[in-house]
């Protein structure tokens, strides 16, 4: 088991892999952890947020892996999964996404089970989930 981080780590593949670290980076406040890439096709990367981790790859880079996946213009822009990330301040949150041009499909609002959120698409179209419910903590 890790010392620290998630043991559940979410794993995107992009059209674009190295404009796409960039753009997470500055719309969402991930940081680069790892970038192995050849050119511009990028084999893996690691890219941190807070305890979070998710990984991603170019989708030239096919490998046994991608042949089970689909992009989501692919398949109408739908998602069958999606990542969801614990932010301190979803409102904060919410308008640097907004700024950096993130598709707002569900805006912010308090949510019933508690907390904030708000949901939208990053520029290749992946669903996305940030708000301040935390469900580590009761």
């Amino acid at each position: 088991m890790p010392e620290h981080g998630s043991t559940i780590i979410p794993c995107l593949r992009y059209r674009n892999a190295l404009e796409a670290i960039q753009w997470l980076c500055r719309a969402f406040g991930f940081q680069k952890h790892a970038v192995y890439a050849d050119g511009e096709v990028v084999h893996h990367a690691q890219l941190v947020h807070g305890a979070g981790m998710i990984m991603l790859g170019s989708v030239e880079n096919r490998g046994e892996w991608g042949t089970h996946m689909a992009q989501p213009d692919e398949v109408g822009g739908r998602e069958t999964q999606s990542c969801c990330v614990v932010v301190p301040d979803a409102d904060a949150h919410y308008a640097r996404a907004k700024a950096a041009g993130a598709a707002i499909v569900i805006d912010i609002a308090d949510q019933g089970y508690g907390g904030r959120g708000y949901a939208c698409r990053d520029p290749e179209g992946h669903l996305w989930w940030f708000g301040s419910y935390d469900p580590w903590r009761t």
